[in-house]
């Protein structure tokens, strides 16, 4: 975090401890009666009370309307500034940096780690340089973030401080409407006590013929102070409510100081923090890989240790076993002459075999041919024509 920003929120800080220092007045909640009341707040009371007019009905429903001018004014100020802010809750923030920092693990990023079944299906890994991308953006994002609760911070203190003049508002109209609530009761008791028994005996004293348009004017005056009745109660009402909101208005500044004071917490003490372990977290994932290259040049030295000795182990066994053979295997031999003599045997016996066949096959040729002369003899010894025919046919 830069220095501008550290300054930035010291002097937000003690903006909100000045700011803590205002004590505003506390609501009186009676309502002083216009004959108890001091010589200057009876003044008002009764200033409040030439507004009425019996004869006017539109200065009954407005009465005490005129208090509320300024309370809608800072209000209405205070909703347009809300329209005009184009700034999220400082809540968003600081959940977006958490997101942020949660999503920055070291063991993810572990080029050595064993992967995800995604990763191998993806055939993905975790170079460092993606390693030191993520801090870099992580970096970033603490960078707006910061920014963002500095912006929050001065609009929360201008919140503050509208508030406070809210305060000082609402805290007028419910005075206000006390003496409004006052001069509306003496109006009452002065009808009751005065103007409507005097408006009786003008129509008890009136002539027949005026006596109806007198009783007229008596049953005006009459719901006239009705209605100024119920615009009295209506008035009590808005009181008892605006009574409430004063609390509520210091409760929201509250909160809204508690979160200036967090924010710049943050701000100065936990945003260094993170950036210094982020730092570290770099810094250790750098050795590691320091670490891991001397171990895996170790390893691979050891390995080729290892397999040159089981290498040269094989071969020379290998080579003085050859060293120790003669030219042919004494099995070998045997086997040869074995096979050599069956060989030899087999010859001889086949060539018996055939040397059989043959005598055999030429007695039977001697045979055969002694019957084929034999044949034709007896044919041409025979008297008849058909032996000379079948013996010349032969």
């Amino acid at each position: 975090m830069s220095e501008t920003v550290r300054a930035a929120a010291e002097a937000t800080l003690a903006e909100v401890q000045a700011l803590n220092a205002v004590i505003l007045p506390e609501a009186k909640q009676e309502v002083v009666p216009l004959e108890a009341a001091p010589a200057p707040q009876a003044e008002a009371i009764r200033s409040r009370m030439a507004e009425i007019d019996m004869g006017n009905t539109q200065s009954i429903i407005s009465f005490g309307s005129a208090a509320q001018n300024e309370l809608q004014v800072i209000s209405q100020q205070m909703l347009a500034d809300v329209k005009s802010k184009d700034v999220g809750p400082a809540g968003d923030s600081l959940r977006n940096m958490v997101s942020t920092l949660k999503g920055f693990t070291v063991s993810e990023l572990d080029v050595r780690r064993q992967r995800s079944w995604w990763e191998r299906l993806l055939g993905r890994a975790a170079p460092f340089s993606k390693f030191v991308a993520k801090y870099e953006e992580v970096q970033a994002q603490i960078d707006r973030v910061t920014a963002n609760l500095d912006q929050h911070a001065h609009t929360l203190l201008k919140d503050i401080k509208s508030l406070d003049q809210l305060y000082a508002k609402t805290l007028d109209f419910y005075n206000e409407l006390a003496l409004y609530i006052a001069a509306g009761e003496a109006k009452l008791a002065e009808l009751d006590a005065r103007d409507i028994p005097a408006k009786e005996a003008v129509v008890a004293a009136a002539p027949e013929d005026q006596k109806v348009l007198k009783a007229q004017e008596l049953r005006d005056l009459r719901a006239a102070r009705d209605d100024l009745e119920r615009r009295v109660h209506d008035l009590k009402l808005t009181r008892q409510v605006t009574m409430q909101s004063l609390p509520s208005i210091r409760l929201v500044q509250e909160n809204d100081k508690s979160l200036v004071t967090k924010i710049n917490s943050t701000l100065v003490n936990t945003v260094p923090l993170w950036e210094t372990q982020l730092a570290q977290a770099v810094t250790i994932q750098r050795s590691r890989e320091a670490a891991e290259s001397i171990k895996a040049a170790n390893d691979l030295t050891n390995e080729l240790l290892t397999a040159n000795a089981k290498n040269l182990q094989e071969t020379n066994r290998v080579v003085r076993t050859e060293m120790e053979r003669g030219v042919f295997d004494i099995e070998a031999v045997k086997t040869a002459n074995a096979t050599l003599i069956a060989t030899i045997n087999e010859s001889l016996a086949i060539a018996d075999e055939g040397k059989a066949k043959r005598a055999a096959a030429e007695q039977d040729l001697q045979k055969m041919e002694a019957e084929l002369r034999d044949t034709l003899a007896s044919a041409k010894a025979r008297k008849d024509g058909l032996g000379t025919a079948t013996g010349s046919a032969v």
